[in-house]
C-alpha cells in the first residue's frame, strides 16, 4: 500500500463506532482493495471495541485518525449534525470523504463541504450506496434496457410504525436532520433519481401523529423522548425529463411497506427495497405473467460506495454515489419540507448528472488496485 494520492490498496479510517459501524466494518474489512487502518469515536472505548472486533490495527480519538498519513479515505459515520464538521476536518487533513446520509443539514453547509473538496482536489461521496448493490443495479439495468419503455411514473412507499421499537437509542431519528424524510428519504429519492432523472419540482404535505415516543427495546426501554420532526410526509415529485412520482415517508403506519414501482407504456417494474442490498426485481409487462429477475452480482452491504469511490479515485474517473448526487437529493428533501410549510410547490435549484449503471460483472471482492 502506498501513501496518500498514490496507487494500490487504499487506507481507510472509520469515524463513528455506533450501531451502523458493524455493517460498514463487516464490508470494508472484506474488500481486498481497501485496508481499514483505524476506528475513531468520541467514546474511545467504543472505538477500541469495534477495532478489536474487526481486526483493525488502531483506534482512538478523531484527531489521531486524521493525523495518520496512511489513511486516504475517511468513512464518516457520525450523527447527521456532525456530518459536515467531520467531513471538513477530514478534507483539511488531505483525505477523501465517504459520508453517511444525509450529506448535510442544510444546503449552505452541504455546498461548503463539496466546494472545499473541489478546492483541495479531493472527493466527497455519500450514502446511500444501496443503489450500487446487485439488487437495485439489476432493476436499474432492466429499466435502462427499455423493457417498459420510457418511465412515466413511480410509486414510492416507506411506511413503518417507527424505529423506536427496535433501535436502542432512537432519539436522534426524531430530531431535525432525520425523521422519515431525511433519514429514509435518501434511499428512495436517490433510487428515483437513478431511474427517472433529476428532480424538477416537489409538492409536499405532512404531519406528526405524536409529540412524544417511548423507546421499546434495549437498556433505555421505557424512556420517553420528544418528537421534533414531521413523522408522515407525502410528496408529489416531478422530474426534469418528464414523469412524476408519488411518495409516502411515514413513521406512523401500522402497515409496513418498503417499495418502489416504476411504470411505463409497456408495464411496471417492482424494484427491490431501496434500503437493502438484496431482493428480486419483478416485471409486470402488459399481456404477460409477472417475471422475477434475481439480483445479478455479489451480495454486499454498506461500505460498497466507499469501495467504488476508492476505485474511481485510483482510475481517475467520476464516482457513482457522488456528493453532487447526495446534494441534489438533499435539495429535493429540503424543498419538500419548504413546500409543506409554504403550502405550494417548490422548484429545485440544483441538478445532477445520473451516472451509468455498474457493469453486471463488477466484483467488489476482486483485488483490482
Amino acid at each position: 500500500m502506498t501513501g496518500p494520492q498514490g496507487a494500490g490498496v487504499m487506507g481507510v479510517g472509520v469515524i463513528g463506532a455506533g450501531v451502523i459501524s458493524d455493517k460498514y466494518l463487516t464490508s470494508l474489512t472484506s474488500f481486498p482493495d481497501l485496508r481499514v487502518l483505524a476506528v475513531a469515536d468520541l467514546d474511545t472505548a467504543r472505538a477500541a471495541a469495534q477495532a478489536a472486533k474487526y481486526g483493525v490495527p488502531s483506534s482512538g480519538a478523531v484527531a489521531d485518525l486524521l493525523a495518520d498519513p496512511a489513511i486516504e479515505l475517511v468513512v464518516n459515520l457520525t450523527v447527521p449534525t456532525a456530518h459536515v464538521d467531520v467531513g471538513l476536518a477530514a478534507l483539511e487533513s488531505g483525505k477523501h470523504v465517504w459520508a453517511e446520509k444525509p450529506l448535510a443539514m442544510d444546503r449552505q453547509t452541504g455546498r461548503k463541504l463539496l466546494d472545499r473538496a473541489r478546492e483541495r482536489g479531493l472527493r466527497v461521496a455519500s450514502a446511500p450506496d444501496t443503489v450500487l448493490g446487485a439488487a437495485l443495479q439489476t432493476a436499474r439495468r432492466a429499466i435502462d434496457s427499455g423493457v417498459i419503455g420510457v418511465p412515466l411514473s413511480a410509486l414510492a412507499l416507506l411506511q413503518t410504525p417507527g424505529p423506536e421499537d427496535w433501535h436502542p437509542s432512537p432519539e436522534f431519528l426524531f430530531q431535525p436532520g432525520a425523521g422519515p424524510l431525511l433519514d429514509m428519504g435518501p434511499y428512495y429519492l436517490t433510487e428515483l433519481v437513478q431511474l427517472l432523472g433529476p428532480v424538477h419540482r416537489v409538492t409536499g404535505l405532512g404531519g406528526r401523529a405524536r409529540d412524544r415516543r417511548v423507546i421499546g427495546s434495549g437498556p433505555k426501554a421505557g424512556v420517553e423522548f420528544p418528537v421534533d420532526v414531521l413523522t408522515t410526509v407525502n410528496a408529489l415529485i416531478e422530474f426534469e425529463r418528464g414523469g412524476f412520482a408519488q411518495a409516502v415517508f411515514s413513521f406512523d403506519s401500522g402497515v409496513r411497506r418498503f417499495l418502489i414501482e416504476v411504470t411505463g407504456p409497456g408495464g411496471t417494474v417492482a424494484v427491490p427495497d431501496p434500503n437493502q442490498f438484496t431482493g428480486d426485481t419483478v416485471l409486470h409487462l402488459r399481456g404477460a405473467a409477472p417475471e422475477t429477475l434475481a439480483a445479478q452480482g455479489p451480495v454486499t452491504e454498506r461500505g460498497t460506495g466507499a469501495l467504488e469511490l476508492a476505485r474511481a479515485i485510483r482510475a481517475g474517473v467520476p464516482e457513482r454515489a457522488s456528493g453532487e448526487m447526495a446534494y441534489h437529493v438533499l435539495d429535493a428533501m429540503l424543498a419538500i419540507e419548504e413546500s409543506i410549510a409554504a403550502g405550494h410547490p417548490v422548484e429545485i435549484a440544483s441538478t445532477v448528472e445520473v451516472p451509468p449503471a455498474l457493469p453486471a460483472d463488477w466484483d467488489p471482492f476482486a483485488a483490482t488496485l
